[in-house]
């Protein structure tokens, strides 16, 4: 009965901080609602383990937190092209695992240990809101200008004040890789990092989020 009883208390020693992430709220308190007025919408896209934000493109006020990405050969006026797609992650891990073929064990150790963060922005087409990766958010105007700022402070800015690129690291033509404030680890990741944007949106999601399926629980529960 012993290895039962070890099997039993470690998987409830799981179990248990996942369930508090999920169920307790942040902020505990419902945030107090925004006077009616414009609003703006973006999407939360979710892999196995990631997330990312995504913003419509021709917005101005994306272009103000973002359009630094033209300068790095990132054209949003491109056709076809409809968001801007921001996310911040660990720098061995998501730079060098554009694929899961890709997957080696150095970078997944680093994921699992410490590393240095980086910011990855990408330019995207249309998006499927029907698909359950898929989440469309709709905040107030100054929320939103609040949301991108936050995002925008993600980014380590160079002697210019500018967000410092990381030559060489892109997937392809279409995505670049900056350096990020923050130390990344895999139990406070990406998808803790996608919490922290949502809050500044005042919304609300649970108090620890390590994964997608727990952010997305999370909003469900707390009701986005």
């Amino acid at each position: 009965m012993r290895p039962v009883r070890f099997v039993l208390r470690a998987s409830l020693l799981i179990l248990i901080p996942i369930g508090l992430g999920i169920l307790v709220p942040r902020p505990f308190f419902r945030p107090a609602d925004a006077e009616p007025g414009e609003s703006r919408t973006f999407y939360v896209l979710a892999s196995a383990i990631h997330t990312d934000l995504a913003f419509p493109a021709d917005d101005p006020d994306v272009r103000a937190a973002l359009g630094f990405i033209s300068g790095e050969g990132l054209d949003p006026d491109l056709p076809g092209v409809r968001f801007i797609v921001a996310g911040w992650g660990s720098r061995a891990f998501y730079i060098n695992t554009p694929t899961w073929a890709d997957l080696r064990p150095g970078p997944l150790a680093r994921a699992f240990t410490l590393d240095s963060a980086v910011m990855h922005v990408s330019l995207a087409g249309a998006i499927d809101e029907t698909s359950p990766a898929v989440r469309r958010i709709t905040v107030p105007l100054a929320r939103w200008r609040a949301l991108l700022d936050k995002v925008s402070e993600s980014f380590v800015r160079d002697g210019e004040d500018r967000p410092a690129p990381i030559r060489g690291a892109e997937y392809g033509e279409f995505d670049r890789f900056y350096e990020a404030h923050g130390t990344f680890n895999a139990l406070v990741g990406c998808n803790v990092w996608t919490g922290r944007m949502l809050r500044v949106a005042s919304l609300r999601t649970g108090f620890w989020t390590p994964l997608p399926v727990f952010l997305a629980l999370s909003l469900d529960l707390h009701g986005v």
